[in-house]
């Protein structure tokens, strides 16, 4: 069983957030800090759809080429992207150059932009997992799937989004804060 480790600095954390400096950053000042405004949860979909099979340390280090190559996740200006920004995604380096996870980005902006302002924040949010849920001891206990990420999933195809499904939906709620999954004796837990 994996339970909450030391750091360099000696505080406890998630064991997965001390395996790269990268991890340890994200896992400090990011992952599970509630997320909110639509471009920035649109964001946060589309590297959770484009690191479906991948690891997310992979997408992780390509997030400012990512931010670069999709206009800053900004909703109105991805909508608006037609066949030759596609091809022009697949010819960028900086990204993970797979058709089927940009077509289905600029599919999910073009949801996102139909939701109108605030939508977007409001439709993942309402999905939010009970705040008074036990925090897990290990790494073991902790989901990869909950019938809030199902329904998460469920809402967003029914309104057009595409690669979300109910583990990608719940690897979002955990990073957007929408459940606290780290550790019981992680530092970072409860941090808001």
């Amino acid at each position: 069983m994996t339970g909450a480790v030391p750091g360099p600095d000696g505080l406890l954390r998630c064991a997965w957030g001390l395996s790269t400096d990268d991890y340890l950053e994200y896992h400090d000042t990011e992952w599970g800090r509630p997320v909110h405004g639509d471009d920035a949860l649109f964001e946060r979909i589309s590297l959770e759809a484009f690191q479906s099979g991948l690891s997310w340390i992979t997408i992780l280090r390509r997030r400012e080429g990512f931010r670069a190559a999709f206009a800053r996740f900004r909703i109105a200006e991805v909508a608006e992207f037609g066949p030759a920004d596609v091809e022009r995604l697949l010819q960028d380096e900086g990204i993970i150059r797979n058709r089927a996870k940009i077509e289905a980005t600029l599919t999910n902006a073009r949801a996102a932009a139909a939701l109108g302002p605030g939508g977007l924040d409001e439709l993942i949010w309402r999905h939010a997992g009970d705040p008074d849920r036990p925090a897990p001891r290990t790494m073991e206990e902790v989901p990869a799937v909950t019938p809030e990420s199902t329904a998460l999933a469920k809402e967003l195809k029914k309104n057009g989004f595409r690669f979300v499904g109910p583990t990608t939906a719940y690897a979002l709620m955990q990073a957007c804060g929408l459940v606290d999954d780290h550790l019981v004796d992680c530092h970072a837990r409860g941090v808001r």
